[in-house]
C-alpha cells in the first residue's frame, strides 16, 4: 500500500488507522505491508513514539 511520505501526514494516517481499524501496530504493519522499523524511525524523526497501551504514536 502507498502510504504518505511526509512524516506529519503519515502520523495522522497511522494514528487514524490505529484508532479506527487496527488494535495493534503489528496488525497494521502486517495488513498494510508496512516496514515497522521504517515507520517507527520516520515518526521518531519528528519526535513521536508508539505507545502500546494507547495504541497510538504520541509526542515525546
Amino acid at each position: 500500500m502507498n502510504i504518505p511520505k511526509d512524516p506529519h501526514i503519515l502520523l495522522s494516517f497511522v494514528n487514524t488507522k490505529l484508532r479506527d481499524e487496527y488494535s495493534t501496530l503489528e496488525d497494521l504493519c502486517l495488513n498494510l505491508e508496512i516496514d515497522r522499523n521504517l515507520l517507527e524511525t520516520t515518526l521518531n524523526s519528528i519526535q513521536y513514539t508508539y505507545i502500546k497501551e494507547n495504541n497510538q504514536f504520541i509526542a515525546v
